[in-house]
C-alpha cells in the first residue's frame, strides 16, 4: 500500500529536503509549516504517519502531538519527533504527549527513509496463533517492533518496546536500574532514573499494572 505521511517544521528547506526524498520512495507527502497547520492538515489526509518538529514558534511540537492525539479520526497514526535535541526532559515530555518514536537531526536521506520504513511497518498486520504468545497472553515481534496483548496489538516508542522486551526476556527475574539503563539506553547516554519510571508508567497502562513488578530499592521484573 502507500503510506501517507505528514512533514511538520518551521524551516521549509527541512520540509523540502524531507519531502524529495519521501516521494522517491512512493510516499504520499503533505506538509505543514506550523503546529495549528499541522492539526488542520491531519484532520483532511488522515496520515498514517506525522513527522513533527518538536522547536516551532507559536504551538510547539509537544502541544500539537497532544492535539493531534484528542482527534478521533487519528487514533491510529503513528507520531514520530524530528529534533535535534536530546535532553533526558525531552524524551520524556515527547512521552508523555504519546509520541511513538523519534528521529534525531541532522540525519542523512537513506538513514531517514529507512527510519520510515521501520516505522510504518508496525500498521502491518502481525499474525498472531494461540501458541504466540505466553501465558499472561503478550506476544512480542521484534522484527517489526509491534506488541499484541490479549489479542490487541499495540505500537509501542522504540525504548519502551525494548524495555518491554528485556523485561519479558527473563520473567521473574529483577531487572535493577543500572542494567535497565545499560541494556536499553546504552552506556554512552545520560539518562536519568525518571525516564524509566515513565517509560515503566506507560507500559502498565498499556498492559495492567499486574504484569510489571516493582521491586522497592532494586528495580521491576515481568511477573508471570
Amino acid at each position: 500500500m502507500q503510506y501517507k505521511v505528514l512533514l511538520v517544521d518551521d524551516e521549509p528547506d527541512i520540509l523540502e529536503f524531507l519531502s524529495y526524498n519521501l516521494k522517491k520512495e512512493n510516499y504520499i507527502v503533505s506538509t505543514a509549516l506550523n503546529g495549528q497547520l499541522a492539526i488542520e492538515q491531519a484532520k483532511k489526509d488522515a496520515p498514517h504517519l506525522i513527522v513533527l518538529d518538536v522547536m516551532m514558534p507559536g504551538i510547539d511540537g509537544i502541544e500539537t502531538c497532544k492535539e493531534l492525539k484528542k482527534i478521533d479520526g487519528l487514533k491510529n497514526t503513528l507520531i514520530v519527533f524530528l529534533t535535534a535535541r536530546a535532553e533526558d526532559y525531552s524524551m520524556i515530555a515527547g512521552l508523555d504527549a504519546g509520541a511513538d518514536d523519534y528521529i534525531s537531526k541532522p540525519i542523512k536521506p537513506r538513514v531517514f527513509t529507512a527510519k520510515i520504513s521501520s516505522i510504518l511497518r508496525r500498521l502491518s498486520p502481525t499474525p498472531l496463533t494461540p501458541s504466540s504468545a505466553d501465558q499472561t497472553g503478550l506476544f512480542i515481534d521484534k522484527e517489526s517492533y509491534i506488541v499484541v496483548f490479549e489479542g490487541q496489538k499495540i505500537t509501542m516508542p522504540r525504548k519502551e518496546f525494548e524495555l518491554l522486551d528485556l523485561l519479558h526476556s527473563k520473567p521473574g527475574k529483577v531487572f535493577k536500574r543500572d542494567e535497565i539503563l545499560s541494556k536499553v539506553w546504552g552506556d554512552d547516554v545520560i539518562v536519568g532514573d525518571r525516564t524509566i519510571d515513565v517509560h515503566i508508567r506507560k507500559l502498565r497502562e498499556k498492559l495492567g499494572s499486574q504484569i510489571i513488578k516493582t521491586v522497592k530499592g532494586v528495580g521491576y521484573k515481568f511477573e508471570v
